[in-house]
């Protein structure tokens, strides 16, 4: 199949391209490496340097590669950020995936894959969190991928486009030749990994008091690798299916200090920590249910416990440790 992937120059587009690769897919990236990585596209993907705010650059490209389904993985996706500036996210990140949708529309693209957020649930009635549970989102970012959801859910009825939506949670480790590369870094573990390597101090915690175990927040950490191959199980599936709509995590929850402490034993490093206030909007708990894709697609994580996930990041950042600059 010929698959268009925006933002396959990122941290997970990339991975989900050189899986798209190994099962056989053609590939085409398109990413005007605002966040990504020239380095991080597959040598074997056609690459594309532009903008999804031009319409006629997307329509051409889309035309000319002969798409038969789309992956967009590209977006402005810091929850502080669209805290702060509201209108880049509602803005833009909506407007260029309706000119994408309309570019798919346009060259007959009969499968469209959306990479969505698990900030749809800021305050879930029920944790393990369910594809059932109410949409209440928790930034003007996860609002952005709500609409887009909504927006995709219509193009789907009226116009035939099947789509799948994948709710990730906290995306985290590396493979042996992609990595985590974001700047400014705001994600945990890299952050923690940055105190190992000597790049930073300390690592703050925002918030001890949380009501949890150890008193500081809980996530859900998936490994891009088991992200990346619940894309390619959902662009399958979409050959049978109109709709899908998944939440991808491991299903287990771990608290900063877990994952603090995990850094120092496989790091070697006594990572210094301090506890400082609470961020603003930063629930106490947010761990998946995944059983829907795993009964439906017959998913499987393979890295399900937070050493391995660590472990893989420690090992990309070691050989990286400048990033793609390295």
């Amino acid at each position: 199949m010929r698959v268009l992937v925006t933002g396959g120059a990122g941290y997970i587009g990339s991975v989900a391209v050189d899986s798209l690769i190994g099962a056989g897919h053609d590939v085409c990236v398109f990413d005007n490496l605002y966040m990504g990585h020239r380095e991080a596209v597959n040598s074997a993907a056609e690459f594309v340097e532009g903008d999804l705010a031009d319409r006629a650059q997307i329509n051409e490209v889309m035309s000319r590669f002969q798409a038969e389904a789309v992956m967009h993985f590209a977006s402005y996706s810091l929850v502080g950020e669209s805290v702060e500036e509201p209108l880049k996210y509602l803005g833009d990140n909506v407007s260029n995936a309706v000119n994408l949708i309309d570019a798919a529309l346009n060259a007959g693209v009969q499968r469209f894959i959306l990479s969505s957020t698990a900030n749809l649930f800021d305050d879930p009635e029920t944790i393990p969190i369910s594809e059932s549970e109410k949409i209440v989102p928790g930034s003007p970012y996860g609002e952005s991928k709500n609409i887009i959801e909504r927006i995709l859910k219509w193009v789907q009825e009226t116009k035939g486009l099947r789509y799948a939506a994948l709710r990730y949670f906290n995306a985290a480790g590396c493979t042996p030749i992609k990595g985590e590369d974001h700047t400014p870094e705001t994600h945990l573990i890299p952050l923690v990994l940055q105190v190992a390597l000597g790049q930073r101090e300390k690592i703050m915690i925002f918030g001890g008091d949380y009501d949890t175990p150890d008193g500081t927040c809980v996530r859900d950490y998936i490994h891009v690798e088991d992200l990346a191959q619940a894309h390619i199980l959902a662009l399958e599936a979409l050959e049978t299916n109109e709709t899908l709509r998944f939440n991808l995590g491991n299903g287990n929850g771990f608290s900063v200090k877990d994952v603090i402490e995990t850094v120092r034993e496989v790091t070697g490093h006594p990572i210094p920590a301090e506890v400082t206030d609470r961020r603003e909007g930063d629930p106490a708990k947010l761990v998946a249910d995944s059983s829907k894709i795993r009964r439906e697609l017959g998913w499987q994580p393979r890295h399900t416990d937070m050493k391995s996930i660590i472990q893989s990041a420690w090992d990309w950042h070691q050989a990286h440790p400048e990033g793609y600059g390295s």
